[in-house]
């Protein structure tokens, strides 16, 4: 806390006639070297003892505060708040302030509580949820990573490429035929095309979709269509590869 200064009291009243009266001098004036000399010599003094009794009286500390730090902390509210008081309405500053005080200290308490119930809580649930079984997941080790994913579709679309027509697999179309191709082409070579691609790596649908239809001289909606058949390969690997704990 601050070194105390101003005048001495002589009245035994730290906060008195004299204070009130310099409060409301305090409120009215526009110069701030008036204002300053008000503080310094009338009220600094006088906050200063009435937040440390505030604290005292009512055991309103902070845990993991110092008294120190709880005390300026309080201070440099009610600083903020000192100009809210209406003297016009009757009532002393001093009530006020102390009110203005308390009321500040007590709703920092109540959230550091509500703060501590939450964390106490939350860590309660997760001790709960390792304790069974139904929660707990182990990621199995494995190499495999997201080149091999695009890869392995790249490879099933080209199988799909080489023996449809067997009479296993359905009967290409045309357009299914040409975006099969360019499909193997754009997935075999990823890294390389979308380095290449307008804005770099950085994923842009718009961008692979407009290089799909150079290569391939299909219109959007006829590479939506042919789509549908490939989209079935990427499901089965996706949901085989989720299904053992991958991607």
């Amino acid at each position: 806390m601050a070194k105390r200064r101003g005048r001495k009291r002589k009245n035994g009243l730290y906060f008195g006639v004299e204070q009130e009266k310099a409060i409301v001098e305090f409120l009215v004036e526009k110069d701030h070297i008036v204002r300053n000399k008000l503080y310094n010599e009338y009220l600094r003094d006088a906050f200063d003892i009435m937040i440390e009794s505030i604290i005292r009286r009512y055991k309103l500390f902070r845990k993991n505060y110092s008294f120190e730090d709880l005390h300026t902390d309080t201070l440099s509210y009610l600083i903020l708040k000192a100009d809210k008081f209406d003297p016009d309405k009757g009532k002393r500053a001093y009530s006020y302030y102390g009110t203005v005080c308390k009321n500040y200290i007590l709703g920092l308490i109540i959230k550091d509580v509500k703060i501590l119930n939450q964390t106490s809580d939350f860590d309660s649930s997760i001790s709960q949820l390792h304790d069974e079984n139904k929660y707990t997941y182990e990621i199995p080790e494995t190499t495999y990573k997201l080149d091999d994913f695009i890869l392995t579709i790249s490879g099933e679309i080209e199988a799909e490429l080489d023996n449809e027509g067997d009479g296993t697999i359905k009967k290409m179309t045309d357009n299914e035929k040409k975006l099969g191709e360019a499909l193997v082409y754009l997935l075999s070579n990823w890294e390389v095309v979308f380095d290449n691609l307008e804005g770099g790596a950085k994923y842009n649908k718009n961008n692979v979709l407009g290089t799909i239809k150079n290569y391939t001289g299909l219109e959007t909606k006829d590479i939506r269509i042919a789509m549908r058949r490939y989209k079935k390969i990427y499901s089965l690997i996706k949901g085989s590869k989720l299904a053992n704990g991958y991607l």
